[in-house]
């Protein structure tokens, strides 16, 4: 076999890979979106569900599932971004570098019931806090970091040298040309990485099921005190994110009209995601050019 079927036998397989990739994630979302698409309307989106009765929402799921969004990124961001730092710029092989790498990897390869089961014992129970919206944020955070380290740390080695160097050159210290010259140069990575991290949070369920509960207080929205038991923005309140009330209303079957319920839910869930997806890679994509001139 000469150098030139074979090439095109490889160009042949590397196309039937994608397209199978692009074939099964077109089948899943068009059954999902076939299904649940006739459901979703206002009313749909903004009334709380009914537990014995057909007709409710999913309201109070979508607000919790974008308020446990923001405490869980606002957890993560920040301790992801130091560590890819501190490994891009500062780690020099040795013990202590590699024991880093080792726990990230590790923390990456933990199914996410068992970061579950680690936050009942440690965010529910030992804190006193119970089945919070804090103590599922905290959970979706040890879930979220070893993406958000990777993803930092990729992004500032992927910045040219020689920027950095010019900066040192011109009198710059190593911490004023990391903050001014590296992280904004790597901006784009880093909203990209950001905004995959908040879609695999807002579509994670089973860490959930044991941390922020699967039920959720009567909100009163005109309430806007943190530290009221009933005010939406209390965030030591149990809350049911959409994920988790997809699974419950599957597995309890308790309202009539649960495949109408479940089917819209999901629909609004991968939608969601994939309003992450593509406003991650057009954010990028603006921060680039805006920065690059191109």
């Amino acid at each position: 076999m000469n150098s030139r079927v074979t090439d095109n036998l490889a160009t042949v397989m590397l196309w039937a890979g994608a397209l199978l990739v692009l074939l099964l994630l077109g089948l899943l979302m068009g059954h999902i979106l076939i299904k649940g698409i006739g459901v979703i309307d206002f009313h749909f989106l903004v009334t709380p569900p009914s537990s014995l009765k057909a007709g409710g929402g999913i309201g109070p799921q979508i607000f919790n599932s974008f308020y446990m969004l923001f405490w869980a990124m606002l957890l993560t961001v920040p301790v992801g971004l130091l560590a890819g730092i501190y490994l891009a710029e500062y780690a020099t092989q040795g013990p202590i570098t590699n024991l880093i790498r080792l726990c990230i990897e590790t923390l990456s390869s933990l199914p996410s019931i068992v970061v579950g089961l680690f936050g009942l014992l440690v965010f529910v129970n030992m804190t006193g806090w119970g089945y919070s919206l804090m103590s599922g944020a905290l959970a979706l955070a040890v879930v979220n970091l070893p993406l958000m380290v990777r993803v930092s740390e990729e992004a500032i080695r992927s910045v040219s040298a020689e920027l950095s160097e010019a900066s040192l050159a011109l009198g710059s210290t190593h911490w004023q040309t990391i903050w001014k010259v590296i992280v904004p140069s790597a901006l784009p990575g880093l909203i990209t990485g950001g905004i995959i991290a908040a879609g695999r949070v807002f579509g994670e369920a089973a860490a959930l099921l044991y941390t922020s509960g699967m039920d959720s207080p009567i909100l009163d929205f005109t309430d806007l005190r943190p530290w009221s038991h009933l005010s939406p923005l209390n965030p030591f309140r149990p809350a049911e994110t959409l994920a988790v009330h997809i699974w419950k209303v599957n597995s309890e079957s308790l309202i009539p009209d649960v495949a109408r319920i479940s089917s819209g839910s999901a629909a609004v869930l991968v939608l969601v995601v994939l309003m992450f997806n593509i406003t991650a890679r057009w954010l990028a994509s603006y921060v680039h050019r805006r920065m690059t001139a191109s």
